[in-house]
């Protein structure tokens, strides 16, 4: 997610939205499209960044001020949410329309923000912030968080510390592959029962996430499934993973096999030597 709003960012901001289009199916849609359109045509698209596992395009005043001018202060969002299969792109109106395309915005500048998701499990919200408060994610930013309020979240939790850190009311934006890779950075098994690692654990688990995390933005994200950046490229991030989708394949460090089980319902990896 980080990639992408940084990507879709640079690519847009201080451009203006002039058309929207969306498409007849309504699952996508968390706002109805017709109000959708309504309520972004002529807006001045001032920032986009990420909040937890959204995408969040501030948006200006409808047909306001410029954006080096007058209109910097927000007046409206656009939430993007990916679902499992989800996929926003800056594109020439030139560019195909691919199948399973549900919103094209076209911007002043001549080119297209596209979202694109074949499952529709994606979302699309238009905030009005004059009627309701801007969104913010539920957990805290785990590339922000300090060692003791990292070590609280976990404090006394009787569950699993995969499951803990894919809970996004303890820690937003944290997904599978990303929970996995920093556990192994860390040392620590999956099972293992949250508020049961010590201080010093959860101080390695808080310092490799930050590092997975980092990394994975650097190298444009991980491509295991549908995922690509802002121009539909691929990242790079899945060809360093240490246990994600390696079962059976030599750990990096020791060479025994990686092994994968079920946590929280979700697919997980790791080594049963390195981590303990």
């Amino acid at each position: 997610m980080e990639t992408i709003a940084r990507g879709v960012h640079a690519r847009v901001s201080g451009d203006r939205i002039v058309e929207a289009w969306f498409s007849g199916h309504r699952e996508p849609f968390k706002t109805p499209p017709g109000r959708q359109a309504k309520g972004l045509e002529g807006r001045a698209i001032l920032a986009v960044h990420r909040t937890g596992k959204h995408i969040v395009c501030e948006l200006g005043r409808a047909n306001g001020g410029l954006v080096d001018g007058s209109d910097k202060q927000p007046d409206a969002q656009w939430i993007v949410h990916l679902g499992m299969t989800g996929r926003l792109l800056v594109t020439t109106p030139e560019g195909p329309v691919v199948d399973h395309t549900h919103a094209r915005l076209r911007l002043e500048s001549g080119r297209e923000i596209r979202f694109v998701d074949p499952r529709r499990f994606g979302r699309l919200e238009l905030r009005e912030l004059s009627s309701a408060a801007g969104f913010i994610g539920a957990g805290k930013e785990p590339l922000t968080i300090g060692a003791a309020e990292f070590a609280e979240l976990f404090r006394g939790r009787k569950l699993a510390i995969k499951a803990a850190l894919l809970n996004q009311t303890l820690l937003t934006g944290v997904g599978n592959i990303y929970a996995d890779e920093s556990l192994f950075h860390a040392g620590i098994r999956p099972r293992r029962r949250a508020g049961r690692l010590t201080r010093a654990e959860l101080e390695r688990l808080r310092l490799g996430l930050r590092t997975v995390l980092e990394h994975a933005i650097r190298l444009g994200g991980s491509s295991v499934s549908d995922y690509v950046d802002a121009d539909g490229v691929k990242g790079f991030f899945q060809l360093e993973h240490c246990v994600y989708l390696r079962t059976g394949e030599p750990c990096r460090r020791c060479e025994t096999p990686i092994l994968r089980i079920l946590v929280a319902g979700r697919g997980t990896h790791y080594c049963p030597k390195c981590q303990i």
